[in-house]
């Protein structure tokens, strides 16, 4: 008789069943369900406002649940915040850090807020300004640091109680483009590690870059639910054509786009052509005499996706 090998399926390190949060008469989140698998980097995309961040502050035991069933860590954050809380790390969406200590100084108090012994945590502050790059600012106050140096600075601090999870809500907000980068080559090697990530962005692009799966979000609610690439073609075609227009043209013309493609957005400033084949689709806008300003022929991002999902762009 044959044997079959049992499919092993992790316990999820959270649990959200109808989860929900009601600020006096405004819903914040609005009765969502997801899990998150142990190693896994999960994120939930969506504008401000979207309920993001207060999902992450129900997941980390400090702003209670108004309705709805929640376990992380196996624990209730309802009934175990303070325990719960020993086992994360937490980087909030502002840096708080104090500005008059220097970064070893910051590490090291945070460090005593966990109860760790002074030896432990002189090794672990070691290995944390290595990892983010801040050994040769250890002595430096943090007043006088970059915005990336202080972002990665609040990362390694909430890594010092060595966390089963880590928190990032809006890790990269205000960040140039190059200190993102930085930011997401360390987020990368936690995740590497084995480090379970829960990350909330409006960026789609870092979405794609940082996590395996992730939920939608818009007023609360879950509109779309998956790995980034299964998101897009779920959602989306393989290539865009973004046709650009002199202002007042689109409103004249958008009865002629809506053959060219087999979905089309119009928006303010351009319109967006879904399709299997772009150059095809140029050569069509070409023939039917249009005229735009610029042709942009991109693959579909999870912008598209949110674009299709919400009907509006995630900068809106």
């Amino acid at each position: 008789m044959p044997v079959y090998a049992a499919t092993f399926m992790p316990t999820p390190l959270i649990t959200a069943t109808g989860l929900t949060k009601h600020f006096d008469d405004t819903i914040a989140v609005d009765g969502i369900d997801f899990h998150v698998d142990p190693g896994e980097s999960f994120g939930f995309l969506g504008p401000n406002g979207a309920g993001k961040t207060s999902v992450m502050r129900m997941i980390g035991a400090v702003s209670p649940i108004t309705a709805g069933e929640l376990s992380v860590l196996g624990l209730d954050p309802r009934t175990e915040g303070p325990k719960l809380r020993a086992r994360l790390g937490v980087v909030p969406q502002e840096d708080n850090l104090d500005q008059e200590l220097t970064v070893t100084e910051n590490l090291f108090m945070y460090g005593r807020y966990f109860g760790l012994p002074k030896a432990v945590i002189a090794e672990r502050i070691k290995e944390l300004l290595d990892f983010a790059q801040l050994t040769e600012k250890a002595d430096s106050k943090v007043e006088a640091l970059s915005g990336g140096m202080k972002r990665r600075l609040t990362i390694a601090r909430g890594l010092i109680n060595e966390p089963e999870m880590l928190i990032l809500d809006e890790p990269t907000t205000g960040l140039d483009p190059q200190a993102r980068h930085v930011l997401w080559d360390r987020l990368y090697r936690l995740k590497q590690q084995g480090v379970t990530l829960l990350i909330t962005t409006h960026y789609m692009d870092e979405a794609e870059q940082l996590c395996d799966r992730l939920v939608i979000m818009d007023k609360g609610k879950i509109v779309g639910e998956g790995s980034p690439r299964s998101l897009i073609e779920q959602y989306s075609r393989p290539e865009v054509v973004e046709l650009r227009f002199p202002v007042g043209v689109l409103d004249e013309i958008a009865d002629r786009l809506q053959g060219l493609a087999p979905r089309v957005e119009v928006l303010a400033d351009r319109a967006l052509l879904y399709t299997e084949d772009a150059d095809a689709t140029v050569e069509k806008a070409h023939a039917e005499g249009l005229n735009p300003e610029t042709v942009l022929v991109r693959r579909s991002t999870l912008e598209d996706v949110f674009l299709r999902l919400t009907g509006r762009t995630l900068e809106d």
